[in-house]
């Protein structure tokens, strides 16, 4: 895990602001939503990716290398020829 160098404080509702830089490189807005992964003592955040990346279809989605693809994209992608 890469260390930022960025100390944030917890506010008194539980809350932590993200830098803008993190946001930026992220592709993160306001209004996302954020899925939280908690390992061993670590709390991990990501963005929530909930349709397929390239048909914005939101049905059997397969995750690969994090992003979402659907099974109809899938058997396109599979059915092309080099």
């Amino acid at each position: 895990m890469k260390s930022t160098g960025i100390v944030r404080k917890v506010d008194e509702l539980g809350r932590i602001v993200l830098p803008i830089e993190l946001r930026r490189t992220l592709d993160i807005e306001e209004r996302d939503a954020l899925e939280i992964y908690v390992e061993e003592d670590v709390i991990m955040l990501k963005k929530h990716q909930p349709f397929c990346i390239f048909c914005s279809n939101s049905h059997d989605l397969v995750s690969y290398k994090g992003k979402n693809i659907c099974s109809e994209c899938i058997a396109k992608i599979t059915k092309i020829e080099l």
